[in-house]
């Protein structure tokens, strides 16, 4: 079989489908949900864009795609200066987590619903991969996620203050966690908010990020 073959076609996502795996199967432990479908299947590689979730409506079920961009390396690097490739697919997999769960449980979702959530999920993700997590290594990461940022929409547009929105409430929230829970080491009342977060809409979201 040529390996050129392999290369433009499934092995170009060996990688990607093996750590969207691991994400998923991690959000789905912290947040105590059964798991509604692999996500491996539904993925398909971006051809050089952005993290994308194509969702159909077909006949009361829902058609997926999760196009994703390729990991450039197989260990991810905290360190690095570039974690965009890795960001986008948590994502994405918490994209298809949540999109998937409301639909199992009969529960309507909104796309900026969808986009706080997976801005609270890259930190929750990258966050268990920091082997001494604290206030201080917790700052640095939020610092990272959500203020040295660039968006690839203008400000006024939809788009724009979507992802603006969901930036500022994510950051919001987690400082509050850092404050209330991480500074006193009390990972399971951490948790447990985390999960409240989870089962939230769009609207309780926001308030949960602007009180913090």
């Amino acid at each position: 079989m040529s390996t050129s073959l392999l290369c433009g076609n499934g092995v170009g996502l060996v990688r990607e489908r093996a750590m969207a795996t691991a994400i998923q199967g991690s959000l789905e432990r912290l947040y105590r949900i059964d798991r509604v479908a692999d996500v491996g299947p539904f993925m398909v590689s971006a051809d050089g864009g952005r993290e994308s979730l194509i969702v159909r409506e077909s006949e009361g079920a829902l058609e997926i795609a999760l196009h994703v961009p390729a990991l450039q390396r197989a260990v991810v690097d905290l360190e690095s200066e570039d974690l965009d490739p890795i960001c986008q697919l948590i994502e994405g997999v918490s994209h298809f987590v949540y999109l998937s769960h409301r639909a199992h449980i009969g529960r309507e979702t909104t796309a900026l619903e969808m986009e706080l959530q997976a801005e609270v999920d890259k930190w929750v993700v990258l966050g268990a991969a920091i082997v001494r997590f604290d206030v201080r290594s917790s700052a640095r990461l939020r610092s990272r996620l959500y203020e040295r940022v660039r968006f690839q929409h203008e400000e006024r547009s939809d788009l724009g203050r979507r992802y603006r929105v969901a930036n500022e409430s994510a950051a919001r929230f987690v400082h509050g966690l850092e404050r209330r829970f991480l500074s006193r080491n009390r990972f399971g009342e951490l948790h447990q908010a985390l999960r409240v977060f989870f089962g939230h809409g769009q609207r309780d979201k926001i308030r949960l990020g602007q009180a913090a």
